[in-house]
């Protein structure tokens, strides 16, 4: 009786230090995982920032082009 209560509780053991190790490592991948995620959402919005402020330049340079091709108009008129 007494070697099967010992095997019983050495087997238990064991399979719970492995449980424990495995979520260990398995919390580490995860971990990693979103570290990376974050790495790549972190570039994806910066490029999305960029974009932002080019397309806003872009506007600002739209509404020059106009004055300018209006002032050239008006030049042209009085030459």
């Amino acid at each position: 009786m007494n070697d099967t209560l010992l095997t019983t509780l050495v087997s238990s053991g064991s399979a719970l230090v492995i449980c424990v190790l495995n979520n260990i490592f398995q919390m580490k991948l995860i971990l990693y995982r979103l570290s990376q995620i974050e790495k790549k959402q972190d570039k994806y919005n910066n490029v999305i920032e960029r974009t932002f402020n080019l397309e806003k330049n872009q506007g600002v340079m739209q509404e020059q082009i106009k004055v300018a091709n209006n002032r050239i108009s008006d030049l042209e008129k009085g030459a």
